[in-house]
């Protein structure tokens, strides 16, 4: 879905907010070979430059993408499970940016030849090849550009009780992760269904289930912004106010159980954690902001 910029402000970019903790660092100067630590900030600064002139995310702005937010999540010790213990099983990050997330997978064990990144911007996925000083060919991942609310790349379609009877694709072949449908094991998404409002995010929850396979055990899950009673939080940033819509972990449950998937079907996890947000001016008590980590699991 594409971003409207029109009367939008993007903040300066300030590098005072940069910083890796020690498993941080570890991952980015094994994977850029970096080892000099004022060598390796000049590197991430002058690669999230050129991504913030892409489109100004404030995660880009944040650093996010240096946080390593899948290896943090609950859920990603019983996602690394199913690459050993699923034959062929697909892992895919979609709204990937530069694929730090997928990566830091792979690196963790599951197979590079069976995981694929997506994002609506190729510029991202090309800005993480610079990151991780990396080529399509030293780094063969799967990345698919699209946009997920797009019929012909994620076509409609209900979740899938049993086996599709399309074969799996060979990933390298594919322009579009229709041909996937009710073939993948797990899917990453965070810090992406929280860019849409109620409505789109209910379609964009339905176009994920369509692509995650019927076997129990397989898996969506992610992080993204949450309050304590769904509804909509004002963010500040950069001279702009935008609403974001946010649901509360009750609903987040009630929507993939029953709403997106037949009652009893899955099984929905749900953690609700508040932060301090020094960048991000809410309109709510304190200036809180909250993140909810989930899970929504195949029985």
């Amino acid at each position: 879905m594409a971003d409207d910029k029109v009367g939008f402000e993007f903040a300066p970019l300030d590098p005072k907010l940069y910083s890796l903790d020690e498993q941080e660092a570890a991952f980015f100067k094994s994977a850029t070979g970096i080892q000099d630590e004022e060598e390796l900030k000049k590197h991430i600064l002058d690669v999230q430059a050129k991504a913030y002139a892409i489109f100004g995310y404030p995660c880009i702005r944040r650093f996010s993408f240096l946080r390593l937010k899948i290896s943090r999540l609950p859920a990603y010790d019983q996602v690394l499970k199913l690459a050993k213990e699923r034959q062929g099983a697909i892992l895919l990050d979609i709204g990937c940016c530069f694929g730090n997330d997928v990566r830091k997978a792979v690196a963790d064990g599951w197979p590079i030849q069976n995981a694929l990144a997506s994002d609506l911007r190729q510029g991202f996925w090309d800005a993480g090849h610079e990151l991780f000083k990396t080529t399509p060919e030293t780094y063969p991942l799967k990345f698919i550009p699209g946009d997920a609310f797009d019929p012909a790349f994620i076509a409609p379609h209900d979740p899938f009780y049993e086996s599709p009877t399309t074969p799996v694709p060979d990933l390298q072949s594919l322009s579009s992760l229709t041909p996937l449908q009710g073939h993948i094991a797990a899917v990453h998404a965070s810090s992406f269904i929280h860019l849409f409002n109620e409505e789109q995010q209910t379609q964009v929850c339905k176009a994920l289930a369509s692509l995650v396979s019927p076997e129990p055990g397989s898996i969506i899950f992610g992080a993204h912004g949450g309050l304590p009673k769904k509804g909509l939080r004002g963010l500040t940033f950069g001279g702009s106010t935008r609403r974001m819509f946010c649901h509360d972990p009750d609903t987040w449950k009630e929507l993939w159980d029953g709403g997106i998937f037949k009652k009893g079907t899955v099984k929905v996890e749900t953690k609700l954690v508040e932060y301090k947000r020094d960048d991000f001016v809410e309109d709510i008590k304190d200036d809180k902001f909250f993140i909810l980590t989930w899970s929504v699991t195949r029985l």
